[in-house]
This record gives C-alpha cells, sequence and structure tokens, in this order.
C-alpha cells in the first residue's frame, strides 16, 4: 500500500462573480508521498496557484472552497479551527511564494523574517531564534550568514531573496513545503542552484515537496511524479519519466511539443509546435472535456462529458476519452 503523507480528494475551489460560482478547482484529486517531490504543471490560470492556497486554506474572498476532503496527519484540514490551522501553517506545512520581494516584510531583517516562525511555533527564545536562524542561512547557502541577518531585503539579489524565503520555509523542519512558482522570475544559472538546493534540502530534512510550475523542462529536473492541470481539473499525472517518454493526453503532448529542442551542429531545427487557441474562460467552460476546441484528436463525444479518468499503467493516469 503507497504510504501517504497528504491525500486531497474531490477538491473544488470557486469565486463568486457575476457570472455565478467560477470554478477555479474544480474535483482535484491526488496525494504525496513522503520525501517526494510532486510536479504541479499548466498553463497560467489553470487552477495551480489555487490549489496550493487551497491546502493551506488561504483562500481569500470572493474565493471559497466549497467540496473536498485535505487529509494530513489523521485530520482533515478543511475542518479544523482557524486556530488549529495557524499552527499548521509554516510549522509542519510552509510555503515558498513566486515573489520574495513582495513576500518578504521590507522594514524588518532577513535574521528576524526566518527567525519568526521559530519564536511562534516554537517558542524559542528571540536571541535563540536568531542564530538559529543564522543556521538556517547558512543552510541554503547565503555567504556570511551571520552577516546577512541584518540587511532587509532590498539588499540582496532575487536569487538571495529566494534563499531567504527558502530557510524561512524550512525553519520548522515541515512535512511538506509547497513551492509555488519558485524560480520563474530567476535566470537560468540562479534557477539550476535554486533547484539543486531544493534537492539536496529533500534529502538532509525529510522533505516532500508540492513544485509548482508552468515549465516542464524544470519538472524534468526535481519532480518524482507529475501533474497535469487544465482548466481547473486533472487531465494527467504518472511518473516523470514516464511521462516525458509517453504522454496520454494531447494537452501533455503539446505542452512538450512546445519544448525547444537542441539540435547538434549541422542539424536543422525543428520547427516548435504551439497549441492552437487560449484556455477557455472558467465561467463559460465548454459542455464537456474543456480541452475539445483546441484538440487535434478531438471527437464527438468530447462534447458530451468531462471524460472519466482511466489508469493506464500502474501510477499513471489520464482523462480522455481515446483511452475510454
Amino acid at each position: 500500500m503507497t504510504q501517504k503523507l497528504i491525500e486531497i480528494n474531490g477538491l473544488k475551489t470557486v469565486f463568486l462573480s457575476e457570472d455565478g460560482n467560477v470554478p477555479a478547482v474544480d474535483d482535484v484529486s491526488f496525494f504525496i508521498k513522503p520525501r517526494e517531490i510532486l510536479g504541479l504543471v499548466g498553463e497560467s490560470g489553470c487552477g495551480k496557484s489555487v490549489t496550493s492556497l487551497s491546502i493551506l486554506r488561504l483562500v481569500s474572498p470572493p474565493g471559497k472552497i466549497v467540496a473536498g476532503e485535505i487529509l494530513f496527519e489523521g485530520k482533515d484540514l478543511l475542518k479544523v479551527s482557524e486556530t488549529e490551522m495557524q499552527s499548521v501553517r509554516g510549522n509542519k506545512i510552509s510555503m515558498i511564494f513566486q515573489e520574495p520581494m513582495t513576500s518578504l516584510n521590507p522594514v524588518m531583517t532577513i535574521g528576524y523574517q526566518v527567525a519568526e516562525s521559530l519564536i511562534l511555533h516554537k517558542r524559542m527564545p528571540k536571541k535563540e531564534a536568531l542564530a538559529q536562524a543564522v543556521d538556517l542561512l547558512k543552510a541554503v547557502s547565503i555567504p556570511d550568514p551571520h552577516l546577512r541577518i541584518r540587511d532587509y531585503p532590498h539588499q540582496l539579489s532575487g536569487g538571495m531573496r529566494q534563499r531567504v524565503m527558502i530557510a524561512m520555509a524550512i525553519a520548522c523542519n515541515p512535512a511538506l513545503v509547497i513551492a509555488d512558482e519558485p524560480t520563474t522570475a530567476l535566470d537560468v544559472t540562479i534557477q539550476s542552484q535554486i533547484l539543486e538546493l531544493l534537492e539536496r534540502l529533500r534529502e538532509e530534512y525529510g522533505l516532500s515537496i508540492l513544485f509548482i510550475t508552468h515549465a516542464l523542462g524544470v519538472i524534468a529536473e526535481v519532480a518524482d511524479r507529475v501533474i497535469v492541470m487544465y482548466a481547473g481539473k486533472i487531465v494527467e499525472e504518472a511518473p516523470v519519466k514516464e511521462l516525458f517518454a509517453a504522454p496520454r493526453h494531447p494537452y501533455t503532448v503539446g505542452l512538450l511539443e512546445s519544448i525547444p529542442k537542441i539540435t547538434m551542429r549541422g542539424e536543422k531545427a525543428a520547427r516548435l509546435r504551439t497549441i492552437d487557441g487560449t484556455v477557455p474562460d472558467l465561467a463559460h467552460l465548454p459542455q464537456g472535456c474543456s480541452f475539445q476546441d483546441r484538440c487535434k484528436d478531438r471527437m464527438e463525444v468530447c462534447s458530451s462529458r468531462f471524460p472519466a479518468e482511466v489508469w493506464v499503467g500502474p501510477e499513471h493516469r489520464v482523462a480522455c476519452y481515446k483511452y475510454c
């Protein structure tokens, strides 16, 4: 039996609008194993970030979680009190946000911001927490951490600020870290360093990581399994090597074909393929499969209802009528 650190079942998060309840996350189910890096990919607006915010119950109005369960340490996080949920956030489940400059407090020192969760969750004295903050900055490879704790966010580079965010995320030794597009704003060299850092911390701290991104190339480097989302729903899930070797859903195929390929000297570069059309308006989704208007393999049945999931391998599922 597969060991599960956290299990999400039938999660549905909507946003109230003039058109009614708009489903940003629609009947999403998945789990994360201990010490696993699970990739969550898809185009902007597909529901990746809302999924992560839903796990921590951080969806702000007009957003609302209306269905599902999130099982963690024997409890459904959607049913516990707000006080109990506060003891989970940053302590047992932490988050690395996409843009550290807007996530870090500009008027507080780096050292205090790293130490804050230790003071709050571990009841650690401030002096001891600041000493621990130095160790944490060292763990994420920030040079001269005993000096950097006195710096403010604007005094650090983008890569260093992201390392500070990672230090904050691992401060309380959480079981799960949610990394929401942690490398998007960084150049390729720094991006690679951050990915290597997360991989090392996974081994050293025994972390599980939910890694959210729109870049399949990044997922190929770090993830053990991959979930592909489209218009609020999961359309495919597979081990990372299997997904890249044998993608099943037409959307996944399209994403992989749109990745630039490295060619040898003298070889003619293949023309990049694109996925025609745009992501549908979540307030006016077509009946049936939400990808049908962009799909080259569309069949008549695709407009009847959303396809049921089909297991095409031990850990490989796909929601597509091609396999029903």
